[in-house]
């Protein structure tokens, strides 16, 4: 039987999935462990005891046993054995390494110890992992947004359009012929979890973090889970292990779980795509209206008309995760187009542009609205090249005049333009007016594609997005 497929049945036999941590530390055993030959595998025995009907796993981290000596690495060996079968033991090494290491990892992962499972690092590629992953009956989870406070600093950092950890989940359904390989998120990410679900849907994802690190439960089974109620191995280390009554303590979690996944699994599926457009995009429209950036009622407009919608992207800079993933919506429409620079107009596209400058690794410069009086009197920000090509990039378009505008002093700095990416086409006129000005137009969305998801969700009702559209078949104008 293969690794996950015992944790499935292990799963489904407790009602469980609860995955404790033996986490040894032993300054904090009682007096009685301490006289016993090895404390470390007597307290262990202690909490497998308590909790064994109550789980779907346990995992133990390598670390805790290493800072022991041989005395530590003695109970860890022990500590499998006393689980026994019926049970998946996840070994948290972290491992992976060149070739030949990578092999002698694994012998000591599966071969010494006895783990069914063990945890690794993607950071040198799938070749690294593959000593692992050929072990048909073998689990390998790999590490993909970690728990800890400063995940983001490496995991969330861009490449090739797309964060490294949605790079990394990617990856990873590729690396074994063997349906072998799972996913390790953390708990305190659940938003990062939403799109790693999304990446990778068919994996089992580890979720540590529950318990003293504070990961959010309930928002992490909403976005993790299959439709099944399994997907998720929840993982909790101290709050269970150094109770008073790790018994107690797991049967609370389990029952905690339970009771939220039957909630949830229970709900009308309406995270679905409301519209054929790709799911994170819909999030994206979703945080929109969350924060304010898209509002219903009646607003003035720059032309003097009165609009039943209105958009304002530059509170964008409030909110560095949704900009994040603004910016990567732009990165894959940038991704088929032939530029030298980005050209983000002002005010509300610098920011943003910005954003995808960093997504991209692709510079960016801007024309000033005004031109400098004092200095060098640069009308456009940044350098270039007479004879590159310049990507226009801004929030929105609806009528095109600012685009036209922000054109005219690039081209007669020498650059080329041919094209124009924006977020949201408030579809207002702009796109047909430059595409007769001879320019090609890209938009992640439409506002009428972002009204029915809008609806989809209910966040609006119908009637208000009738409303809006009944506005744009007159020809708004701003």
């Amino acid at each position: 039987m293969c690794f996950f497929d015992k944790l499935t049945e292990a799963a489904r036999r407790n009602d469980s999935l609860v995955c404790v941590g033996l986490d040894p530390m032993p300054e904090y055993f009682p007096a009685e462990f301490m006289a016993q030959p090895n404390p470390i595998y007597a307290f262990n025995c202690r909490v497998i005891d308590a909790t064994r009907d109550l789980v779907c796993a346990y995992k133990l981290n390598t670390a805790f046993y290493e800072a022991e000596g041989l005395a530590g690495l003695d109970a860890l060996r022990r500590t499998i054995e006393y689980i026994g079968s019926g049970t998946p033991v996840i070994l948290d090494g972290k491992r992976a390494d060149i070739g030949h290491s990578s092999e002698a990892y694994a012998r000591a992962a599966f071969d010494v110890f006895g783990a069914d499972a063990v945890t690794v690092n993607p950071y040198l590629g799938g070749e690294s992992l593959e000593p692992f992953t050929r072990r048909e009956d073998k689990g390998v989870l790999v590490l993909c947004h970690t728990s800890n406070p400063g995940a983001r600093e490496i995991q969330e950092g861009h490449c090739s359009g797309e964060p490294l950890y949605i790079q990394v989940a990617r990856r990873a359904v590729t690396w074994t012929r063997h349906d072998n390989v799972g996913l390790v998120v953390g708990a305190t990410y659940p938003e990062a979890l939403k799109f790693v679900r999304r990446a990778a849907p068919d994996l089992w994802i580890l979720l540590p973090g529950i318990g003293k690190q504070g990961g959010d439960l309930e928002a992490s089974l909403r976005n993790g889970l299959w439709p099944n109620g399994l997907g998720l191995l929840i993982n909790a280390s101290r709050s269970i292990y150094q109770a008073d009554d790790p018994r107690t303590a797991a049967q609370e979690l389990r029952d905690q779980i339970n009771d939220a996944r039957r909630h949830i699994l229970a709900q009308p599926k309406s995270d679905l795509p409301a519209s054929g457009l790709d799911a994170a995009i819909e999030d994206i429209v979703l945080d929109l209206a969350r924060i304010g950036a898209v509002r219903f009622g009646q607003y003035t407009l720059k032309s003097g008309q009165t609009s039943p919608v209105y958009i304002d992207l530059r509170v964008l800079v409030s909110y560095p995760n949704l900009l994040s993933r603004v910016a990567d919506a732009y990165s894959r429409l940038l991704s088929g187009l032939e530029y030298d620079r980005i050209a983000a107009i002002p005010y509300a596209a610098i920011p943003i542009g910005a954003a995808v400058s960093l997504c991209t690794g692709r510079p960016m410069i801007y024309p000033r609205k005004e031109v400098k009086m004092h200095g060098i009197h640069r009308a456009i920000e940044g350098e270039f090249k007479i004879g590159e090509c310049a990507v226009i990039l801004d929030d929105l378009i609806t009528t095109g005049a600012s685009k036209l505008e922000a054109i005219e002093p690039l081209v007669s700095a020498g650059l080329k333009v041919h094209d124009i990416v924006v977020l949201i086409d408030r579809q207002g006129g702009g796109v047909e007016d430059l595409v007769r000005a001879g320019y090609r137009v890209h938009s992640v969305i439409t506002l009428t594609e972002m009204l029915q998801i809008l609806v989809h969700h209910r966040r609006i009702e119908s009637a208000q997005a009738q409303l809006v559209l009944d506005w744009l078949a007159q020809g708004p104008a701003t």
